[in-house]
């Protein structure tokens, strides 16, 4: 990029990035939700219960066409396998496990080239939602807490509803069946899906427009002159400033997509909360405050995206803590690195994240004993127990811990380089890329983790 001055900088980029992104951003989306607004005024007619289970799977055929084409396949192939697995095994009491095999058989064989690296990744987020769906049906048919197995139009209707079949979130077949019972179409519906649909666009500007410069022309703390020297002349601060600055892309690009599936779900009809006679649109996908100013690293994984945090804890660590606790999180990482498809940094970051939440829990609830302190990765409820709340020092532990939660982030959001190609971020960094990310800032971040252990055992 040119250098500008900061006049220029400011011009350019209003017109060159800011303007552009937002169109083209909306011109990606608008199909998709045409379609969820279309499906949501079919369902508000007196129309049979099949039909508009029908008509969903309609809208999200049309949509995952639209954005696949024919490489569409490779999702509808794993929803009539799950579907067939689940009715082979209608009697047996271990359905959430069968299909969990089941998917990862079928997940494993397209990473392992069964289909070309570059077709895969680009449906990973479908194929998500479709293994996500299915494997929480099957849970909650052995718990009981949906009575019989669905019929094979609920079944499709529920895996390709148009709201959340491209961008997910992950929902229950409850919420899929009140979704399509249609709620009335009033302000506060209008009004989250504007709000919605507005933060999605911002968080996509910040991402492409603004992360990227943030210490270089917003807060200038060094010269973009400097980004051309070879990356081993340049100094310790700037390396970390350029890991903050591709951390923050990485999670504003991930606002984008919790954002927009908020809008796309809430206008299709899901999303709501009902008490008494009053409708609450207040589905939240991401908590963006809770992961750029963190209480603690637990509080980052849970915010970052809470449909998928929901599902990883009640069909993953609940049914894996008859392992143990630790393996319990190992396991589960493990489950959502899979997910995310078998990409080497994606897996370093996932299972890094294991180890350093894991370490850092038991360290501050250990903490939290020594001192009866509220200090614990948590926010302690109001009228805890501990005999120190508020005090200034336990505040400033807690901002101390918040801020080594934001190292340890742009510790591992460095892995997301903004200056790598886009054909090397398509078919996935490999191991020598992550080796070569981390060794730059000197492996800092585990090295911290395991200081953090080595303390922890010294005062148990």
């Amino acid at each position: 990029m040119a250098t500008f001055t900061r006049e220029e900088f400011y011009q350019q980029l209003l017109s060159g990035c800011v303007l552009p992104t937002a169109q083209q951003g909306f011109e990606q989306v608008w199909t998709l939700l045409l379609l969820c607004l279309v499906c949501r005024l079919l369902w508000r007619l007196a129309l049979p219960s099949y039909a508009k289970h029908l008509s969903t799977v309609a809208g999200g055929f049309y949509a995952l066409y639209h954005f696949f084409q024919l490489q569409m396949v490779w999702v509808v192939l794993l929803s009539l396998l799950c579907y067939l697995v689940l009715f082979l095994c209608r009697h047996s009491s271990q359905r959430g496990v069968l299909l969990s095999i089941t998917i990862l058989i079928y997940l494993l064989m397209g990473e392992m080239h069964m289909v070309d690296t570059v077709t895969w990744h680009k449906m990973r987020g479908a194929q998500m939602i479709v293994a996500m769906k299915a494997v929480s049906l099957g849970f909650d048919l052995d718990r009981g807490e949906v009575p019989s197995i669905p019929s094979p139009v609920e079944f499709m209707g529920y895996i390709y509803f148009v709201g959340t079949v491209i961008f997910g979130p992950w929902f229950r077949f409850r919420t899929y069946l009140q979704a399509v019972e249609s709620r009335r179409m009033n302000f506060s519906w209008f009004q989250k899906v504007c709000r919605s649909g507005f933060l999605s666009l911002v968080c996509l500007v910040l991402s492409t427009c603004v992360a990227p410069y943030l210490f270089s022309y917003f807060i200038p703390l060094y010269s973009y002159k400097l980004l051309r020297k070879k990356r081993k002349t340049r100094s310790t601060m700037v390396r970390w400033l350029r890991a903050y600055e591709s951390a923050s892309s990485f999670h504003f690009s991930n606002y984008f997509v919790g954002f927009l599936s908020e809008t796309t779900a809430t206008l299709a009809g899901a999303g709501f909360t009902e008490e008494k006679d009053h409708l609450r649109w207040d589905l939240t996908v991401s908590r963006p405050l809770n992961v750029e100013l963190p209480r603690s690293m637990v509080e980052v994984v849970t915010s970052w995206n809470l449909p998928m945090s929901r599902w990883l804890n009640c069909y993953v660590f609940k049914n894996s803590l008859k392992l143990g606790t630790f393996s319990a999180i190992i396991v589960t990482y493990a489950a959502s690195a899979l997910l995310h498809g078998l990409s080497f940094h994606l897996a370093a970051v996932l299972l890094s994240l294991g180890f350093i939440t894991y370490i850092e829990h038991v360290l501050r609830k250990r903490l939290s004993v020594i001192f009866n302190a509220c200090i614990l990765s948590k926010k302690c409820q109001p009228g805890c127990s501990h005999r120190h709340n508020t005090d200034l020092w336990v505040r400033l532990l807690n901002f101390l811990f918040g801020a080594l939660a934001v190292f340890h982030l742009a510790y591992l959001g460095s892995l997301f380089d903004m200056d790598a190609d886009d054909s090397v971020e398509e078919q996935g960094y490999g191991m020598s890329y992550t080796i070569h990310k981390w060794s730059e800032l000197s492996w800092a971040s585990h090295w911290v983790t395991f200081g953090s252990w080595v303390f922890y055992r010294l005062i148990s």
